[in-house]
């Protein structure tokens, strides 16, 4: 009898390659994320008002935190400690806005002298610029052509046409919502300097509770701790750092117009230590200050430009050589990831939003780089 004939099946030596895994991408979860983040944004212009004074608040703290530790440590109660630093930092500011009060008022008394000579300057440049003028003429005789012809122009028997011509910049109007930003201003700094003092007064209470939330884990309290205790240290260590430059560019600045010979060179050495923390914008835009001012002081354009380069001189100094060597030990973001911050916390925020971002952006790093989940966030925003 014949055995059936077995059926050899072919072997392959070679693997099949395995299929990668597809993406799944849902549609929903994008939409909602986008109106999150839309309604974040909203939340964060709309409130603005609350959330400037404890972001500005909170960033206070960190710096003047550790003063407050080395007071502690030479048998000072916490409370004593936060109230010597917060009130030598009120009357700093005091004494700082009392000593250039006459900077300030010099100032805004040269308003008229300056704008005298911008008009005579531009009624020059109108004689000598004799095109410009044909241009405008031109337009508006095509104005007023159009209107003839379409009968927008025309007017009863007996009626005179009057036309109510608006400013084009209307210096009341901004000098009134100037007045009462300044009133704003005190207010706000007056609930920022108590908001400090109890931030500092309360130590690490804060710190107690969030490491309680985290769990009953010891190892989850124990990780949840230092995370906690590295947030504080970069966020700490880069404001210390954006004080230091700033008072080497304030004092630096100062003293370089003095010599000069610039009025108010007190004034613009405080606005240039200011502007120094926004990064890219606040050096152009003390530059192009203090370049009207100097052409307004000396009356040349050379000399203008000359005091507009010391300033520049000295922002681009501090910007290669003195916050490179401070910052090496400090959580780093890339120019773009700054860039981005600027232009939105700016839209969101305002002056106030430039001044914090960076701030911001290093806080938000700082989380990021120590939560599993935030981890790409910190990635990009890292160098």
């Amino acid at each position: 009898m014949a055995t059936p004939a077995r059926e050899v099946k072919p072997h392959h030596t070679e693997r099949e390659a395995p299929h990668a895994p597809p993406v799944d991408v849902s549609v929903r979860s994008i939409a909602l994320t986008v109106v999150a983040v839309t309604a974040g944004t909203y939340l964060l212009y709309w409130a603005q008002e609350v959330f400037i004074p404890i972001v500005l608040s909170l960033l206070i703290s960190y710096a003047l935190d550790p003063p407050v530790v080395w007071l502690t440590r030479v048998k000072l109660p916490r409370l004593v400690a936060s109230g010597m630093v917060v009130t030598v930092l009120a009357g700093s500011l005091g004494y700082g806005v009392y000593s250039l009060s006459d900077d300030a008022t010099a100032i805004v008394a040269s308003i008229p002298e300056a704008a005298q000579k911008l008009r005579e300057m531009v009624r020059r440049g109108q004689r000598e610029t004799g095109t410009l003028q044909q241009v405008q003429q031109a337009a508006q005789e095509l104005q007023r052509t159009a209107d003839e012809a379409t009968g927008a122009a025309t007017a009863p028997r007996g009626v005179q046409r009057v036309q109510i011509v608006q400013p084009a910049f209307d210096l009341r109007q901004y000098l009134t919502w100037g007045s009462a930003s300044a009133v704003a201003f005190a207010g706000q700094a007056i609930l920022v300097i108590f908001f400090v003092f109890f931030l500092l007064a309360s130590g690490d209470l804060f710190k107690r509770k969030i490491v309680k939330i985290a769990g009953p884990s010891l190892e989850r309290k124990r990780i949840t701790v230092q995370i906690l205790d590295e947030i504080n240290t970069q966020i700490a260590r880069f404001l210390f750092v954006r004080v230091i430059t700033s008072v080497v560019v304030g004092v630096a600045t100062w003293l370089a117009f003095t010599l000069v010979g610039l009025q108010q060179a007190a004034f613009w050495g405080l606005a240039a230590g200011i502007f120094n923390s926004i990064p890219y914008f606040g050096p152009l835009i003390v530059a192009a200050g203090t370049a009207l001012v100097g052409f307004l002081q000396f009356g040349t354009i050379p000399m203008a430009l000359y005091v507009s380069g010391i300033s520049l001189a000295i922002t681009s100094l501090e910007g290669w050589l003195l916050t490179p060597w401070l910052t090496s030990r400090t959580a780093r973001t890339n120019e773009v990831a700054i860039f981005v911050g600027l232009i939105f916390w700016s839209f969101v925020w305002g002056i106030w939003g430039t001044l914090l971002a960076v701030p911001m952006l290093v806080a938000v790093k700082a989380c990021c780089d120590h939560v599993e989940d935030l981890k790409p966030v910190g990635e990009l925003l890292g160098e």
